[in-house]
């Protein structure tokens, strides 16, 4: 592997600023002027809660929504690398934070947002309570399936690779600088741009909140569009909508193909592709003087001085590794116990609440609950159908990937809930409509979850492989059935884990339907825990979200983590 440097270049340092160069300072000074102009004109656009749909309030809205994005993948990130490493590093970790990331991924946010709003303005002020929920909100549409990506590449490391860590005797810093990241990094950007596009789908809900008669609204791209459609401007819907487009093809443009193209030098592979990814952008900046002043004075200096400062503060240690089982087992034993034992209060308090719902009650949850499963089931097997052939295409193929990246995550950022009423109109005529429609909208708001795991599985392939399987004539079934499938089996499996707990999800919404003056809840866990909210029967639902998550924690269980750990044994590229 190369050394992880941001920008590499082959031409020769020059003395003179290139072309480039005068491209890059003007568009950093138009920049920090937009920023200027857009802070400078955000008072007379934004009035508290009201949202201005002026065609001049788009920059500064979009700019704020950018912003809570940013922070919340940032938080992300950082929870996914800590998280990840902890589960993956040890048998009681993985014990302990798998099942307990299960258990989070799976867990209805839009149920508990109104909780933690309330928590918050309880001690902060409104507007501080909505960003910070507003934050939390679009973190847990990003963090579960990164989390996730990070575990698999971790755990599915190949074998020499680690030994050669070993015998070079890096520390834990070392490894995950020279080893995990550059290894992990290629499915990892794949699903951060899958988190982005979840945390546009949730902008919406988390800049329009409202809890009763309390307003929690923030001014923000997502309430522009809101109240542009509540009020039916279709002007500034369109703009608005235009807006999103155009961050998303930025952030493309400017950020992830860049990333692609830089992380495509860690590939596992003996021979380079004949088409690696390319970002002009990425050529761009690496041909200026700036970038190279940049990592050979800035990136690459603090790069050494942090491994200076981690190795004099994580020191390799000489001599055989010191024994320590008895010590971790023990710290692994009072663990267990002080959380089985926080698990037993809150479990005690937990049954006297759901004792008190009644059988009849219980024999609907487990009616929905079934009625739900079949859903989310046939959801799987659809996206599943057509996920798999497109992300083999766009993943093996760079040239059809610079062109269907960019459309993927527009469409993959549409609120499926905003395209929801025109698939009823459609759909209500029809026999067994509604049911249809809401398996629809399951898969709408899933589907991705394995279309870019499968992407980011299909990039790594081997070219030496793929080169392999052409030299010895192998039919294309062949082909699939021995290098393609396999080479996949644990990103299907990874994205499968977090799309099965967003189709359960989903199903709060697809299972209650509003069309015209009529409101219908299906037969379903999901129209259950939304007719109780909208109840007020809070022993339903509890009891409906109790038993949604254990549903969801137990099919992970009891189907995705054997397929998982098979995955892992037997399909590693060693």
């Amino acid at each position: 592997m190369q050394p992880s440097r941001l920008f590499t270049t082959e031409q020769p340092t020059r003395r003179a600023f290139s072309w480039q160069d005068i491209v890059v300072l003007a568009g950093l000074a138009a920049l920090i002027y937009g920023l200027a102009t857009i802070a400078l004109g955000a008072p007379e656009v934004v009035e508290g809660p009201t949202i201005s749909l002026q065609l001049r309030a788009i920059p500064y809205y979009a700019t704020l929504s950018l912003l809570r994005m940013a922070t919340a993948y940032i938080l992300s990130l950082c929870f996914t690398l800590v998280y990840g490493r902890f589960a993956a590093s040890s048998a009681w970790g993985e014990r302990l934070l798998v099942p307990l990331l299960d258990v989070l991924q799976s867990v209805p946010i839009l149920s508990f947002l109104p909780v933690v709003m309330l928590s918050l303005s309880a001690f902060l002020s409104e507007n501080v309570a909505a960003e910070l929920a507003s934050v939390v909100l679009i973190f847990t549409s990003q963090v579960w399936n990164m989390t996730f990506a990070w575990y698999q590449s971790l755990k599915t490391t190949p074998t020499d690779l680690r030994e050669a860590n070993a015998i070079f005797r890096f520390n834990g810093w070392m490894r995950f600088k020279t080893l995990e990241l550059p290894f992990g990094s290629i499915s990892l950007i794949w699903n951060s741009m899958m988190s982005w596009a979840g945390g546009w789908f949730f902008l919406i809900a988390a800049e329009t909140f409202t809890v009763g008669q309390k307003d929690f609204s923030l001014p923000g791209l997502g309430s522009y569009l809101y109240t542009a459609a509540e009020e039916g401007d279709m002007r500034a819907l369109f703009w608005g909508l235009a807006a999103l487009i155009l961050i998303i093809v930025a952030l493309d443009q400017f950020i992830w193909r860049p990333l692609l193209a830089w992380a495509d030098r860690f590939k596992l592979q003996m021979v380079t592709s004949d088409e690696p990814p390319t970002s002009w952008f990425y050529d761009f900046i690496s041909a200026t003087r700036l970038s190279r002043w940049l990592n050979e004075r800035v990136i690459g200096r603090g790069l050494e001085r942090l491994d200076r400062a981690m190795l004099r503060r994580f020191p390799v240690k000489e001599g055989p590794p010191r024994d320590d089982t008895a010590m971790r087992r023990a710290l692994g034993y009072l663990l267990g116990v002080a959380i089985l034992a926080l698990l037993a209060v809150l479990m005690a308090r937990a049954g006297r609440t759901l004792l008190a719902v009644p059988l009849v009650e219980w024999r609907e949850i487990g009616v929905g609950l079934l009625a739900t499963l079949l859903r989310v089931a046939i959801a799987m097997l659809l996206a599943l159908a057509w996920t798999i052939p497109v992300g083999v295409a766009i993943g093996s193929n760079p040239r059809l990937a610079r062109w269907l990246q960019p459309l993927v995550q527009i469409t993959a950022s549409v609120p499926a809930t905003a395209l929801f009423p025109v698939i009823l109109i459609f759909m209500a005529t029809l026999p067994g409509g509604l049911n249809l429609a809401a398996v629809l909208l399951m898969l709408l708001g899933t589907q991705w979850y394995l279309l870019f795991n499968i992407i980011a599985g299909a990039s790594t392939i081997p070219q030496d492989l793929k080169y392999t399987s052409a030299l010895l004539r192998i039919d294309r079934w062949a082909k699939w059935r021995t290098l393609i499938l396999p080479a996949l089996f644990s990103y299907i499996i990874t994205g499968a884990i977090t799309a099965n707990g967003g189709a359960w999800n989903a199903s709060i919404v697809a299972e209650h339907l509003s069309f015209g003056d009529k409101t219908i809840y299906l037969v379903g866990i999901g129209g259950l825990i939304t007719k109780a909210t909208a109840d007020g029967n809070y022993p339903l639902l509890f009891a409906a979200t109790f038993s949604m998550v254990l549903a969801v924690v137990l099919i992970n269980r009891l189907l995705w983590r054997p397929l998982y750990r098979q995955a892992e044994e037997k399909y590693r590229l060693d």
